[in-house]
């Protein structure tokens, strides 16, 4: 009969042996949950998540091969309207900048240094041509008037009238012919196409001539012309002879409550840079940004994109505002008086926000 006990006292010493202490268990359940945090937070980095960084940065897009998924290329051009940080950003490890602490500094001397024997062409609208001067050192550095990319009755007498231009929005012969032989071209095309109209829009053959034409939404029309450069680009340009940039829209801060200023007039007698963490105004079209995106990210040719919207977005003070000019004369004194009908604020100082492009330009170049 002793011998029961016993064998059962040896049993319930080997089961708890074979227990842990829990002390021992508590430690190993907080190990794994820490690693399985870690692993959580590699994969949130990778997508642009982060749980542990209290801060993020749009990222500097380069859209390079035809390889690359459209998908990632799509995220890279879109992201960079929510993930800016005017307080962290800096373009020293490849993400935006705020401020003038950045590196490499846009210097023009050293810019045509990196492009001497080269030609470079800038196409587009008056916006690309504030770029252009920036640029402009000493050298031949181009710019060809182009403010849709596509054919218009605007190309070389400017119609004033929104609701008289007409595009053929699948014509681009008549311009490309000039950007052949070329470099290193940089285009861009957005301001024009945001009247707030319907664009009167040709295609293919119609018997009427300008009379045919469809009126179609900005966008639609914007996705059909750009459709076409894009054809243009990719049957035409040898990536090994020529490099090709696409620069983003410029933002217009015509609508001051989008900055707060309920007080203000546009852009007038505003001195400082807008605060706020991705702001984002009405003079940006999102529609065109996803257009911008859905057709390079299809091209076979590398297409570098300088996506400058975001950042540009801040600067409702950069503009030129009355110290504009209108038919090649400055404003008088009337004029200035009256912001609301002459300030502009649409087009930048310089120097100014086109030499923070231009910089952005540089590192692809460096």
């Amino acid at each position: 009969m002793s011998s029961i006990p016993s064998q059962v006292s040896t049993k319930m010493k080997a089961y708890y042996r074979s227990k842990l202490p829990l002390p021992i268990i508590t430690t190993i359940i907080c190990i794994i949950a820490f690693v399985l945090l870690l692993f959580t937070e590699r994969l949130n980095f990778l997508t642009s998540n982060s749980i542990l960084s209290a801060k993020t940065c749009s990222r500097r897009v380069g859209l390079k091969k035809s390889s690359e998924k459209t998908e990632r290329k799509t995220e890279d051009l879109i992201d960079d309207r929510f993930d800016f940080d005017p307080e962290e950003c800096n373009v020293a490890n490849g993400k935006w900048v705020f401020n003038s602490s950045i590196e490499p500094l846009f210097d023009p001397e050293v810019a045509l240094k990196k492009l001497r024997g080269k030609r470079v062409l800038f196409v587009g609208d008056s916006l690309q041509r504030g770029q252009w001067q920036s640029f402009e050192y000493n050298a031949t550095i181009e710019f060809y008037w182009a403010p849709f990319l596509v054919e218009s009755n605007s190309d070389l007498h400017i119609v004033a009238d929104p609701k008289k231009r007409i595009l053929k929005v699948d014509s681009v012969e008549k311009h490309a012919k000039n950007w052949v032989g070329v470099d290193i071209l940089l285009f861009n095309t957005y301001v024009w196409w945001m009247s707030g109209l319907k664009i009167k829009s040709l295609w293919g053959s119609f018997p009427n001539g300008e009379e045919g034409y469809e009126e179609l939404d900005a966008p639609v029309a914007y996705r059909i012309a750009l459709r076409t450069w894009a054809n243009w680009v990719d049957t035409t340009i040898n990536p090994n002879k020529t490099r090709v940039f696409f620069t983003t829209m410029s933002p217009t801060h015509q609508r001051n409550a989008d900055w707060s200023d309920k007080g203000g007039i546009k852009c007038y007698n505003d001195t400082k840079p807008v605060k706020k963490k991705s702001h984002w105004g009405s003079g940006s079209d999102r529609r065109v940004m996803k257009v911008v995106s859905d057709v390079i990210g299809r091209m076979k040719t590398p297409v570098s994109v300088l996506n400058v919207t975001q950042i540009s977005e801040y600067r409702v003070d950069a503009h030129t505002s009355v110290y504009t000019e209108t038919g090649g004369k400055l404003l008088t004194k009337e004029q200035k008086a009256d912001p609301l009908h002459h300030a502009d604020c649409i087009h930048w100082c310089l120097p100014g926000v086109p030499d923070t492009w231009n910089q952005i330009f540089l590192a692809h170049l460096l």
